[in-house]
């Protein structure tokens, strides 16, 4: 069964092409749009995406390829463009919780798309019967901070990620999500 987009009122939130992924990663950009039908900003892929978050996405994907709707989408607007990307940070079974991530490609920041991504995320983990969603946000960064709190998010803790160092843990249920 392939897997599901996730609408919102501006966008569709819709799972990356594991061919695309593994194009991106051996640099073929080219091939890699043409397999999402997408052209993408010239800032994606980071260096960062290609060293950690594509290759955890693709091995994720190959070892759980039914599992497709809990990992990396792309945050595509009404005139198709690709405007961010989006997603859990795997199924949750595989990882312990259902934890959401957003970014937004620049020139399209402040305008609330990742408000609207990480809100229609929640929603859709908590319809597939998750008790909470977690989000993991560096204490500097107050942009990401604004969007979970906003969205009902609570700080339960801290962790210490090996890639991004300290980072604040937050949970929502369906019942305090806004």
């Amino acid at each position: 069964m392939p897997p599901s987009v996730i609408r919102t009122t501006r966008m569709k939130l819709v799972p990356i092409d594991p061919a695309a992924i593994r194009h991106l990663i051996a640099g073929e950009r080219s091939q890699a749009e043409d397999a999402i039908g997408l052209t993408l900003p010239d800032e994606f892929p980071t260096d960062d995406d290609l060293a950690g978050f594509l290759p955890i996405q693709l091995q994720r994907i190959e070892a759980a390829p039914d599992r497709r709707d809990w990992m990396a989408r792309l945050m595509v607007s009404e005139s198709k463009e690709a405007i961010g990307h989006c997603g859990f940070h795997g199924p949750p079974d595989v990882i312990g919780r259902a934890e959401i991530g957003y970014t937004v490609f620049k020139a399209f920041r402040g305008q609330g798309f990742a408000k609207e991504a990480a809100r229609a995320l929640t929603k859709w983990a908590l319809e597939q019967g998750e008790i909470e969603v977690y989000a993991t946000v560096a204490p500097t960064n107050a942009p990401s901070l604004g969007i979970i709190k906003a969205l009902g998010f609570k700080q339960i803790g801290t962790q210490e990620d090996e890639v991004d160092g300290l980072e604040l843990v937050f949970t929502v249920r369906a019942d305090e999500l806004r």
